[in-house]
């Protein structure tokens, strides 16, 4: 048994199919086969049930599988710390941010970090945080934006920044005239709120019920930008993170008093072996947001 193998087994599995894992793992399907049937003999198991030209997994092939993948991202990991111990500041730098941090966020700080780091390729990844935190937690990222606090003792963190939500209202709306609106003027009154599965979702959800506001029932919004699209043609009004706030010509956007905030961390793993690297990013970070909030 060797690396090679349980590459071969994990591409199968990814892939449910073997003639397109061996065209990922670039050898040809007899030779994949022909491997696993080794690896399975040299086990004393089977790991896949073939059915013509199908599959199943074995309740053995499963558990064989799972620590494939833990194997074959330690053996990756050994390589990053050899690579990185050469030279911590260059190669990839896989980083991650939720939909309705992304492509706000993200715009003012890849500038920055490469200017800074001009050997790191930077890849961007945006998913939501459940998908975040498995791929970081996995090592297919190295690290991510997510909001705070979470409770991962393999993840270490820290805060970037916080900001405010702000209320976004069509230009017609009553309260549009006001430069602040009170909690006692939002009692009561109907936001239009994102989809499940957004974690916006539920810090809105909690900012409403601080603020005693409830959610619209007959919609649910799949982005921020739907939103903002939904107040402008007057559909109803919404809670709006400062970050995603732009200037436009049929909303208007309010402060409110003792407003709901959300809090933006950095997180990667405990056992990073780019944790200087992450370090340095951090101030970068730090430092940017001074600027801009300057």
């Amino acid at each position: 048994m060797n690396i090679r193998d349980l590459k071969y087994i994990v591409a199968v599995a990814k892939e449910q199919n073997f003639n397109e894992a061996a065209r990922k793992v670039f050898v040809s399907q007899p030779t994949l086969s022909m491997q696993i049937k080794k690896l399975e003999d040299e086990l004393g198991v089977q790991i896949f049930e073939r059915l013509n030209k199908n599959f199943l997994i074995t309740k053995a092939g499963k558990e064989i599988l799972k620590k494939a993948e833990l194997i074959l991202r330690e053996a990756e990991e050994i390589k990053n710390i050899a690579k990185n111990f050469k030279d911590p500041f260059s190669g990839e730098f896989r980083i991650g941010a939720f939909p309705t941090l992304a492509s706000y966020y993200f715009p003012q700080i890849v500038g920055t970090i490469s200017k800074n780091f001009p050997d790191l390729k930077i890849l961007l990844v945006e998913e939501k945080t459940e998908i975040l935190l498995q791929k970081l937690k996995n090592g297919e990222i190295d690290a991510a934006f997510i909001a705070m606090p979470i409770n991962q003792d393999e993840l270490e963190g820290t805060k970037i920044f916080s900001e405010e939500f702000l209320l976004a209202l069509p230009n017609n709306h009553i309260l549009a005239k006001k430069k602040k609106v009170s909690n006692k003027e939002l009692k009561d009154v109907e936001m239009m709120l994102l989809e499940e599965g957004h974690c916006l979702r539920n810090q809105a959800l909690k900012a409403c019920s601080m603020l005693g506001s409830f959610e619209k029932q007959d919609f649910r919004a799949t982005s921020l930008e739907t939103l903002r699209q939904m107040v402008a043609n007057g559909s109803g009004i919404t809670l709006m993170p400062e970050i995603a706030v732009r200037k436009d010509d049929q909303i208007t956007y309010v402060k409110i008093d003792n407003a709901p905030k959300r809090i933006i961390g950095l997180y990667w793993r405990d056992a990073s072996s780019r944790k200087e690297l992450m370090k340095k990013i951090v101030s970068l970070l730090l430092m940017k947001y001074k600027e801009i909030k300057s």
